[in-house]
């Protein structure tokens, strides 16, 4: 086996605690929250001493920079099962030491560009997570995410990042160009009312965002679920033309105008954060917290009401009670 390092690491601190040459190829990332909005060169002291018994191949600091600490080709010593480190590249991401310990937005922008420089290079074609510990120990269905919590009786790595491992693989993929093939269901039967489409029915933010895509199916009522556990996203037909959940074009043709994302600053600590824009759309059982967000995206929801999507990935939010900066 070849191993190579990622080429975006700035700071590099290697510790004592690994174990050298691993015994299996690399083809699961594992992604850690550190529960302390640390630099990388603090991580790289933490894991320094021998004492500590711990470390992980890659660590994502507060403002966005990468530091790794064990090479790929040994093994980290950071989740609990050595099986599980043999195979996976760890990482630790800077997060804050409540819950559900949040990572700002510059650390996840760098974890998406590390999860996809780590896939490319080592073979990894597609980025699989399931909430299914069953099948993420056990590697079935093509999962290859694993959590510390699988392991040890950790919340590690916290349920905001926990929470978006669905969304960190689809914006991994949709950089590593998984094919409409790799995405697509099996052919299925359709029951009436539903029919198969000319193609496939693409679920997309806009049609001609093809990079958006979180999948491509024969049957419209799967088409629908996806879009559905996906916000702000719509079914297309193969002619482009949106068929759900918009009851016109008006706001399609919108969201395929140039927007260009903000800042905006959220004075209050309990503002839900929801599954769509809208208060027609559940609750993700989250708040933002005080602080600073970045938005990507625009939508009215019922009434004049003007919500706007997290860059993380979290959800949309009530841009009345946010102030743009």
């Amino acid at each position: 086996m070849t191993f190579t390092n990622s080429p975006l690491v700035s700071y590099t601190k290697i510790s004592p605690n690994r174990t050298k040459n691993r015994n299996h190829a690399i083809d699961t990332i594992t992604i850690h929250c550190v529960v302390g909005q640390c630099s990388v060169e603090t991580l790289g002291n933490v894991f320094a001493p021998e004492s500590r018994k711990a470390s992980s191949n890659y660590g994502v600091g507060v403002d966005g920079r990468i530091g790794m600490y064990c090479e790929e080709k040994d093994r980290s010593w950071c989740s609990s099962n050595a099986a599980n480190d043999h195979r996976a590249i760890t990482i630790e991401v800077a997060s804050d030491t409540k819950h559900p310990y949040a990572v700002n937005d510059k650390a996840y922008a760098a974890l998406i560009d590390l999860c996809v420089d780590i896939c490319q290079r080592n073979g990894i074609k597609k980025l699989v997570w399931s909430t299914d510990k069953n099948e993420r120990v056990n590697h079935l269905n093509g999962c290859n995410m694993t959590v510390h919590r699988d392991y040890a009786n950790k919340s590690c790595p916290g349920d905001y990042l926990y929470e978006r491992h669905g969304a960190i693989a689809d914006a991994v993929n949709a950089r590593l160009n998984v094919t409409e093939d790799t995405k697509a269901e099996a052919p299925v039967e359709p029951t009436l009312p539903e029919k198969l489409t000319t193609g496939y029915y693409r679920v997309r933010r806009t049609w001609k965002d093809s990079k958006s895509q979180v999948g491509a199916y024969r049957v419209l009522k799967n088409a629908k679920k996806a879009a559905d556990k996906n916000p702000g996203t719509f079914v297309f037909d193969n002619d482009g033309n949106a068929v759900y959940p918009v009851e016109n074009k008006a706001e399609v043709t919108e969201a395929e105008k140039s927007f260009e994302p903000y800042r905006v600053q959220v004075s209050i600590s309990n503002l839900n954060i929801r599954k769509g824009p809208g208060t027609d759309y559940g609750k993700t059982g989250r708040f933002t917290g005080k602080g600073i967000f970045t938005i990507v995206e625009e939508s009215k929801g019922s009434g004049a009401t003007l919500w706007g999507k997290l860059k993380s990935g979290a959800g949309w939010i009530s841009l009345d009670f946010a102030k743009k900066i």
